[in-house]
């Protein structure tokens, strides 16, 4: 009897081990499938708009959610502030250069308004002078001085700069002082000297000196009338002779 055929056939082979996660995953990335592929991308998109997100919230300030319009007016201001501004500072330099002109100019008037008044003083008679100047000492020997002598004694020095003159420290000579012949000298202005009158004149002494003793002059009009007349240029000259204020 013939033997029957083992229907299980020919012994077959073992079944491949199952791969490893780590394999499944080197495969899927490998071959990703479709699935895979749009859920990859999925995440992609989402992870970029957290970022954006992220980034857009840092970024913000006071004035990035502003539309362009507001921006626009936003600088529109602010250049007008600055304008306003800047127009105020030149406001306040030109009103600055005003006082500081003002102020010059009311100083320059002020001191030339005492310049004046200290000229006029010492015209007048009416303060001490000190100053460059000659002396004059006119000495009666064999006569007396006469009052046109010692005139135009007095009418040279003041022509020829004369800023101040006194007679024996006693009486000052100003434009209206009159000079008569009195007993036993001069008056002045209603006091009387006498000889040796002593004559100061502030003023540039050699032009001074130059009035007095020129050809014919005061010098020689003095000595006509029996006096013997010595002038002394000065550096300095004290008059203290001052009239009264009326």
């Amino acid at each position: 009897m013939p033997e029957e055929p083992d229907s299980s056939g020919p012994e077959s082979a073992p079944a491949p081990p199952s791969p490893g996660g780590r394999a499944r995953l080197l495969d899927a990335l490998r071959h990703p499938r479709r699935g895979q592929v749009l859920a990859a991308v999925l995440l992609a998109v989402v992870g970029f708009a957290a970022v954006t997100q992220v980034r857009t919230n840092v970024d913000d300030s006071t004035y990035a959610g502003s539309r362009e319009q507001d921006l626009i007016d936003i600088l529109s201001g602010l250049a007008g502030t600055s304008q306003r501004a800047q127009a105020q500072l030149q406001s306040l330099q030109a009103t600055k250069q005003r006082l500081e002109s003002s102020t010059s100019k009311r100083q320059a008037a002020l001191d030339q308004a005492q310049q004046q008044a200290d000229t006029l003083n010492v015209l007048a008679g009416l303060v001490p002078v000190t100053g460059p100047g000659i002396q004059i000492t006119i000495t009666e020997d064999t006569g007396e001085v006469k009052v046109d002598s010692f005139l135009d004694l007095i009418e040279e020095l003041r022509s020829n700069g004369a800023e101040a003159m006194e007679v024996n420290g006693k009486v000052r000579l100003v434009a209206e002082s009159s000079v008569e012949q009195g007993v036993g000298g001069l008056e002045i202005d209603g006091t009387l000297v006498h000889s040796p009158f002593v004559v100061k004149a502030i003023g540039e002494p050699a032009t001074l000196k130059g009035a007095v003793t020129f050809l014919r002059g005061p010098e020689d009009e003095l000595k006509s009338d029996g006096a013997t007349v010595d002038v002394d240029e000065l550096q300095s000259l004290n008059i203290r002779a001052v009239r009264s204020k009326e």
